[in-house]
């Protein structure tokens, strides 16, 4: 039988039953609000992953080669929710090619003027979505702006709809300033959708989403679909401001004690930030998290333990308090809890599969790249 003890450390975990109870949490709430899911695969960026979710259903990817692996594994729905670069539009003509309903996302009139001189020229339909501002976190269009409707018109044929990301919801610690961020998103959504529509411009598509939001909303009226993809490992940010708890995180990293520095009350790991990453979004919040939460390999959380350094491949643990660090002979392993499932995941090429308790009953690949 193979074990967490079993591989080199360090290595990436997910709880399979864990990634179960939070797609069902999504899948059931999505539902109850009548719009259907478009998972971001940017996450786990895994076909294993994404199948067990919703097999072959609509996704969301951050890079073409994301695009691309997953049209390989027999994807076709699929949209590309960053800004378009125009030299990357043959990559999406070859998908278009394919048979892949691949829509792209532009904030400026050059993108759009672009896009559909590319379309013409290739005689191809090009499927676009205006990125809407809603709360001044990155791109996108204010629905005020009349930039929106030139964007539109400019288009032409290939305008598919708008989307918004309230990305400014991972900074929301209440309840209500949650709910307050996904009912803005889901206005600000609608308004850009109404004045494209006034000005006599097709507007099919209403996207919204980000997993504090789609966990948060109660009216999604207008809204023709919802994107979410941290939702399906959480992470200790997502905890952090109440969207989850600590048992609900379903990624973490397997290490092992390599040493101790007893005069700095240090316990030294080969789990460095090249096994981890660097984010420390937990910094901001009221309770910081360091690089990490610990547990124990069995996944139990170790009391006031956490990862409170990283160099490339060493992490520090100490404790939060400064009491005497627990007593973790050399060759323990343990697993941390991370604070950007997206950030650490990205340091890995494979997952290894448990079931709550740590045996190990399958890999699932991980797509890198491009």
């Amino acid at each position: 039988m193979t074990t967490l003890d079993t591989p080199d450390t360090p290595f990436a975990v997910i709880d399979a039953d864990r990634l179960d109870r939070n797609a069902a949490r999504l899948r059931e709430h999505l539902r109850g609000l009548g719009v259907p899911l478009r998972l971001h695969v940017k996450t786990a960026k895994s076909v294993e992953v994404a199948d067990r979710v919703q097999a072959g259903g609509p996704i969301t990817v951050s890079t073409l080669a994301e695009a691309e692996h997953f049209a390989d594994a027999g994807y076709r729905d699929v949209l590309y929710a960053v800004g378009i670069d125009p030299h990357k539009l043959p990559r999406v003509a070859a998908l278009l090619r394919r048979g892949v309903t691949l829509t792209v996302l532009l904030d400026s009139l050059a993108q759009a003027e672009a896009l559909a001189r590319f379309a013409h020229e290739e005689q191809i339909h090009v499927p676009a979505l205006i990125e809407i501002d809603c709360d001044g976190h990155r791109g996108g269009v204010a629905t005020a702006d009349p930039a929106l409707v030139e964007i539109g018109r400019a288009l032409g044929g290939n305008l598919a709809g708008v989307l918004t990301h309230a990305g400014e919801s991972y900074f929301a610690y209440t309840a209500e300033a949650l709910h307050h961020a996904a009912q803005n998103e889901r206005d600000t959504a609608v308004a850009a959708a109404t004045t494209l529509r006034a000005a006599g411009l097709s507007c099919p598509v209403v996207s919204v989403g980000s997993t504090p939001t789609a966990h948060a909303a109660t009216d999604l009226k207008g809204v023709t679909e919802v994107r979410a993809g941290n939702y399906v490992f959480f992470d200790l940010v997502m905890a952090g401001i109440g969207v989850c708890g600590t048992d609900d995180l379903a990624l973490s990293v397997v290490v092992t004690v390599i040493g101790h520095r007893h005069d700095k009350n240090w316990i030294i790991t080969d789990g460095g930030w090249m096994a981890t990453s660097r984010d420390r979004g937990t910094q901001a919040q009221a309770v910081d998290q360091g690089y990490g939460l610990v547990t124990d390999v069995g996944g139990h959380l170790i009391p006031d333990l956490l990862m409170t350094g990283a160099s490339q491949e060493h992490g520090v643990l100490s404790t939060r308090d400064g009491k005497p660090v627990p007593e973790l002979p050399v060759g323990t392993r343990l697993r941390i809890l991370p604070n950007h499932a997206c950030a650490t995941a990205a340091q890995h090429d494979r997952y290894h599969v448990v079931r709550g308790a740590h045996s190990i009953e399958a890999t699932w690949t991980r797509h890198r790249g491009w």
